[in-house]
C-alpha cells in the first residue's frame, strides 16, 4: 500500500508538471501571436515565426462588414489564441529605395518655443504650450511665421483669440501681446514654426494609384517631438553626396542635396506609420520602368533570419544589402517597432557603419515579398535597429 501511495503521488507530480508546462506554454503563445491577420486565403493560415501553430477553426463574428475568427491551436491540438481575420487580396507593390525630399507646410503654425517680453510671457500666462499648433488667429487661418508676426505685430495691444490644436484636441486662449520697445511692435513671447525639409527613403509605390510610402515613422518637429500636421507637401529628387558612418552614441547620416526644384509627388499624409502621397505621371512611369514589383509579405509571413534591405548610399539609386531579422514583436505598442533587426552586409557597414539617419523607409525583402521597412537605429549599436511591417504603412 506504501509503494502504491507514492506511485500515486509520483504520477501526480508528473501531471500536475504536464499541465503546467501546458498552461505556461498557452500562456506564451498568447502573448507572442498576432491579435490580428489579414490573409487572401483563409483556409490557409500559417505563421512562419511559429510553424507548430495552425489555424484550428474558424467562425464569423457578427460585425459589418463580418469578420472570421480564428483559433490557432498548438500543434493542431491546444487552444492558444482567438484571432481576428481579415480577407484582402495581395497587392502587389513597386519596391522603393531611393532618397528623396521632403518639403512640408504645416496645417497651422507649431509653437516650438516661448519667450519674455519686458519680463513677461504672454503666451504662457494665457496657456499656450510648445507643441501646439496654432489654426487661426481671430478667425483668421494662419500658415506662415510672417503672418502670425503681421496679425500680432499690427493688433495695437488688442487681446486676440487664438485657435489651437494640442494632440487631437482643439482649444480657444486670449492672447494679451506685450509692445516690445525694442522692436517697437507687439509681441506674443513665442516662436513658431510654419514648414519642414529633410531627406527620407521611399518604401513602396502601388502600381494602380501612384500611390506611395516613405519613411516609416512620422515627421516630428525637432523642437518638441511632435508629429507635424500638414497642409501641402512635395516630393522632390534627391541625390546622395556622403555618408557619415555611425559610432555608438552618435548616429550617422546620409547627406545629400535637392538634385531638382521639380515636384514628382505630392505628399498629402504624415502619420505615426509614415508619410505618404502620390506620384506625377511621368514619375509612376519612370518607377515602373527602373524598379522591381514583389508581392505584399503579411505579418504573418516574417521570421526571424535573413533578409534584404533595399537603400541607396550614394547618388540616386539603390542597392540591395544583406541583413538579419533578429526578433519580431506582433503586438508593439510601437507600430514603428515590429522586427529588431541588425545589419549584416560587409559593403554596408564600410560606407555607413550600419543604420543611418535618412535610411528610414529602406524597404526589407524576405521570401521575395515586401515585409517591411527600417525605421530607428539604436544609438548605442549602429549596426541593429528596428522596422515596420510593411502592412502598417498601408492604411
Amino acid at each position: 500500500m506504501h509503494i502504491k501511495n507514492k506511485l500515486c503521488k509520483f504520477a501526480a507530480a508528473i501531471l500536475s508538471a504536464a499541465m503546467l508546462g501546458i498552461f505556461s506554454a498557452a500562456e506564451y503563445y498568447s502573448h507572442a501571436l498576432p491579435s490580428a491577420i489579414t490573409t487572401e486565403d483563409v483556409s490557409c493560415i500559417r505563421i512562419a515565426q511559429y510553424p507548430e501553430v495552425s489555424a484550428a477553426a474558424t467562425s464569423s463574428v457578427g460585425t459589418l462588414p463580418p469578420v472570421r475568427q480564428v483559433t490557432l491551436s498548438l500543434f493542431g491540438a491546444i487552444p492558444v489564441k482567438n484571432v481576428a481575420v481579415h480577407e484582402s487580396e495581395t497587392l502587389t507593390l513597386i519596391a522603393g529605395g531611393e532618397p528623396f525630399g521632403i518639403k512640408l507646410l504645416m496645417d497651422g503654425v507649431m509653437v516650438t518655443a516661448l519667450d519674455e517680453i519686458n519680463g513677461s510671457c504672454p503666451a504662457k500666462e494665457c496657456g499656450i504650450q510648445k507643441g501646439d499648433v496654432i489654426v487661426s488667429i481671430d478667425g483668421t487661418k494662419v500658415s506662415s511665421n510672417s503672418q502670425v508676426q503681421e496679425i500680432i505685430g499690427g493688433c495695437a495691444g488688442r487681446a486676440l483669440k487664438l485657435r489651437t490644436i494640442r494632440g487631437n484636441e482643439e482649444h480657444f486662449f486670449i492672447l494679451e501681446p506685450v509692445y516690445s520697445a525694442k522692436d517697437q511692435c507687439y509681441k506674443g513671447g513665442m516662436w513658431v514654426r510654419d514648414s519642414i525639409a529633410g531627406i527620407g527613403t521611399m518604401t513602396f509605390i502601388d502600381k494602380a494609384t501612384g500611390n506611395f510610402a516613405g519613411l516609416g515613422h512620422p515627421i516630428c518637429d525637432s523642437d518638441t517631438g511632435e508629429i507635424v500636421p500638414i497642409s501641402s507637401g512635395e516630393a522632390v529628387p534627391v541625390e546622395i553626396t556622403e555618408a557619415v558612418k555611425g559610432k555608438a552614441g552618435v548616429p550617422g547620416e546620409l547627406r545629400g542635396a535637392f538634385s531638382s526644384s521639380r515636384s514628382f509627388g505630392t505628399l498629402s499624409r504624415n502619420t505615426t506609420c509614415g508619410v505618404f502621397g502620390t506620384l506625377t505621371e511621368d514619375a509612376l512611369g519612370a518607377a515602373a520602368e527602373s524598379s522591381k514589383e514583389y508581392p505584399l509579405g503579411r505579418c504573418q509571413n516574417v521570421t526571424t533570419g535573413s533578409a534584404t534591405m533595399l537603400t541607396t548610399v550614394s547618388g540616386q539609386h539603390p542597392r540591395e544589402y544583406d541583413i538579419e531579422i533578429t526578433a519580431i514583436d506582433y503586438n508593439s505598442a510601437e507600430s514603428t517597432k515590429n522586427m529588431t533587426i541588425r545589419m549584416t552586409d560587409p559593403e554596408l557597414l564600410s560606407a555607413t557603419g550600419g543604420i543611418v539617419q535618412g535610411m528610414s523607409g529602406s524597404p526589407i525583402i524576405q521570401n521575395g515579398c515586401i515585409i517591411g521597412a527600417v525605421t530607428h537605429v539604436f544609438v548605442s549599436d549602429p549596426t541593429k535597429g528596428y522596422a515596420i511591417f510593411a502592412e502598417n504603412m498601408l492604411g
